[in-house]
Formats: structure tokens, C-alpha cells, sequence
């Protein structure tokens, strides 16, 4: 019987990944008591097929075969790049996947931080997972807003409004210009706002908005729930004509999103992804896993829509990170439909230049306070929103748009704007 293998023999710098295999990219820090070969040798050994006994009495040529390789260290930097084979995870199964490259290696005594950077994956891991339903074209496109950003809102306060309060500011905001309004992350069914009545209430303004505007809108009920229950849920919007439904995906977790997409194939609904959770993940420079390898996690399994930073406002992320997410959302990757960016965080309409000299003009600009907080209300504040998505698309400076639009000047008089 071969022996086992050593923490070391998972290290070879002169080795050349295949097509077919998925590549990690890891920072880590280890404790004195261990080289660095060492610790980057237990990674892909507890990654793979390894463990911490090299006298293992049930290993053989065969395991070894399907071992991880480290083909790359960068000691001075603290970061290597793991091969895996394909054989190691189970067509279609993200759960599993991430229980080999996210999993118990975190906990490893002798690593004292471990953060995925960057993951590639390959057709051959890839393959079965289905991507997102619509795409970026099309949620454009279904707003009529080919050639400038989408706006939407999110309806403030997170929580407390009744259902018919909800509806009401929803109406005003699409009244006011906006494409998108959304729940919150956490508004679900509540004994003060009921799920099914919220829905039904928000969907019949979205119809009377329509009317009144002649424009298209959208909506994104938060359905964030046991997977029963989702899918209940996603049946009592697209029964009232809903065409989009929003989970919270790291909170639900990633076998709930990927059951949720697989059950709504081919009944032409998007998915809006709300990020809730992420930081918890992505914070630490130096640990956990970055916002691009959740990015590449959300893509595969088919979100239409994420949250993905802004640069600007509230929300924490440096601006060549966030930026490199957006281009990969919006990239040509695996035969996969494109995903939509949303910035959302500490937004008003005196960023909406920078946002897009930043990001480009194909993403979802979400406002709440920056919306709600006008001095006119929602509907005034929508219409500062939008105001500032048509100066982008006629060429026009925010102030040049002002002096069109009275809500965009009160907007800019409140919050100011920033320059790049």
C-alpha cells in the first residue's frame, strides 16, 4: 500500500495547471513554528485530498492523482495559487465546491489568517451551473433604458411601513422617473407588513405607475425565506405579474439560490441579489474571501442583478476592487449570460457623474435616503434621480440639468456634489 503524502508534497512550482482545472489564489499568514512551503502544502492538502497524518494506510496512487497542487508561491507576499482537479467536486454542486476551497482550512491551527483572493473556474467545473436568466441587455432593456444607467430606490424605512405604506412610497418613487423600487434586506413577512399583501399592494402601484408614466417598471419583493417558502412566494408574484424576485444570498446561502434559479428557469424571471451578510466575508483584507470570489459564486449559479459597491458613499470598498468586480459581472466568462452591477449605499442624484466616470453606464444607481431624504418627498426625489441619469445621457452637467429640473437643483442644494 503507498504511504501517505507529506504537507510538502502538494508543492510543485514547476508544474502547469490544465484547462480543465479550478484555480485558487490565496493570501495567507502562518505561525513561526511552520516554513511557509509547509503551511501552503497543508492548504491544498486539507483542500484536496491531504490530511494532517502523512501515514495514512488508505492512500494510493489513485488519491494521489487527485490531489491539489500549489504551482505558485509568493512567500514575501504571503500568497500562492492552488490547482484542483475536476474530479474533485461534483458537476453543479456550489455547497460542495465551496466546502473544498472555503472549508475546514479555514480552521487550521497553524494558518492564523487565510483569505481567497481570486478563483477560476474552469468549463469542465463550471459546466452545469446555469447563470443568470436575463442578463444585463435585457434588464435594460425592460426598463427602456438602453443608454443610461437604471435608477431605483429602496423603500425607507427598511422597517415599520405597512404594507399600503410601502406601495404608496413605491408608487411615488416610479412616478418620479425611477426603473427599480426594492425591499430591503431584511423585510420579509412581517405582522406589520404582511408578504402577500405587500406584494400585491406594490405590484398593483407598479401597474398604476405604468400607466400614468408610460414607462416600464420594476419591482424586486424580497423573498428571502426557507426554500418552501421562496418558492411559494416567487409563484404569488409572477401570479400578479411580477417579474422579478430578490434573495438574499448569502443569508439564504448558496443551495437555496441555486435550487431558487433552477426552479424559475424558463419562466423569464430575474433574480435580484442583495449581498447582506458579505462583509462578514470580505471586511478583512488579510481574511475570509473577497467580494469578486462571491461575485464568481453569484454569476454561476444565475443571479441577474448584485450589489457590488460603489466607490462612493456609505459602503466600504477601494475603488481598482470594486471596479474589477463590475468588469467581471459585465464580461464575456463561461458561455454565461452577463450579470448587472448595482451600486447601492449612501447614494443622491451629485454622485450619479461619478458613479458612471467610474463604473460605466451599464448598472442599477440605488438611492433610499438619498430618494426619501428630498426635501419634496419620494416622488421629487425620484425625479432628482432620474433627472441625474438623463444629464449622463444627454451630455449635460448636473447643473445644466438643474436648471431643467427643479428636484435636481433642491437635490443638489441638500447633498452637494462630489468630483472624481
Amino acid at each position: 500500500m503507498t504511504e501517505g503524502m507529506e504537507y510538502e508534497e502538494f508543492v510543485d512550482e514547476g508544474y502547469e495547471p490544465g484547462n480543465e482545472e479550478l484555480v485558487c489564489y490565496f493570501y495567507f499568514e502562518h505561525v513561526d513554528e511552520v516554513e511557509f512551503e509547509w503551511a501552503a502544502g497543508g492548504i491544498a492538502a486539507e483542500s484536496s485530498v491531504g490530511t494532517w497524518e502523512p501515514g495514512l494506510k488508505t492512500m494510493n496512487d489513485s488519491v494521489k492523482e487527485h490531489s491539489a497542487t500549489v504551482f505558485q508561491l509568493d512567500e514575501d507576499n504571503g500568497r500562492i495559487s492552488v490547482a484542483y482537479p475536476p474530479e474533485l467536486f461534483e458537476s453543479g454542486n456550489l455547497p460542495q465546491i465551496l466546502s473544498s476551497i472555503t472549508g475546514n482550512i479555514y480552521g487550521l491551527e497553524e494558518i492564523e489568517r487565510l483569505r481567497l483572493l481570486d478563483v477560476e473556474f474552469s468549463e469542465a467545473v463550471a459546466g452545469r451551473f446555469l447563470g443568470p436568466q436575463l442578463g444585463l441587455k435585457e434588464v435594460k432593456k425592460r426598463a427602456g433604458a438602453e443608454e443610461r444607467p437604471l435608477v431605483g430606490t429602496i423603500v425607507k424605512p427598511k422597517l415599520g411601513l405597512t404594507s399600503e405604506e410601502h406601495a404608496s412610497v413605491a408608487y411615488d418613487s416610479w412616478k418620479g422617473g425611477l426603473d427599480i423600487v426594492k425591499d430591503d434586506e431584511n423585510l420579509a413577512s412581517m405582522q406589520f407588513n404582511d408578504f402577500d399583501k405587500r406584494v400585491k399592494n406594490t405590484l398593483d402601484a407598479k401597474k398604476q405607475a405604468e400607466e400614468e408614466t408610460g414607462e416600464s417598471k420594476i419591482y424586486f419583493p424580497n423573498i428571502t425565506a426557507p426554500v418552501a417558502e421562496m418558492k411559494r412566494r416567487a409563484e404569488l408574484v409572477m401570479d400578479n405579474d411580477g417579474s422579478y424576485v430578490m434573495i438574499d444570498i448569502l443569508t439564504a446561502g448558496w443551495s437555496a439560490v441555486q435550487e431558487m434559479r433552477e426552479y424559475l428557469e424558463g419562466r423569464d424571471i430575474g433574480i435580484h441579489a442583495h449581498r447582506a451578510q458579505h462583509a462578514a466575508y470580505t471586511r478583512l483584507k488579510t481574511h475570509g474571501i473577497s467580494m469578486l470570489s462571491i461575485a464568481k459564486f453569484a454569476r454561476l449559479v444565475g443571479v441577474d442583478n448584485l450589489h457590488a459597491g460603489t466607490v462612493v458613499g456609505k459602503m466600504e470598498g477601494g475603488k481598482e476592487e470594486v471596479q474589477e468586480i463590475y468588469s467581471f459581472l459585465r464580461s464575456d466568462w463561461l458561455e454565461k449570460k452577463t450579470t448587472i452591477p448595482v451600486a447601492s449605499g449612501g447614494l443622491h442624484p451629485g454622485l450619479v457623474p461619478d458613479l458612471v466616470d467610474l463604473l460605466g453606464e451599464d448598472i442599477v444607481i440605488q438611492a433610499g435616503g438619498g430618494v426619501h431624504g428630498h426635501p419634496g418627498g419620494s416622488e421629487a426625489g425620484g425625479r432628482a434621480l432620474r433627472a441625474a441619469a438623463d444629464a449622463v445621457k444627454e451630455g449635460k452637467t448636473l447643473e445644466e440639468k438643474a436648471e431643467e429640473v427643479e428636484e435636481l437643483q433642491e437635490a443638489l442644494e441638500k447633498w452637494g456634489r462630489e468630483e472624481t
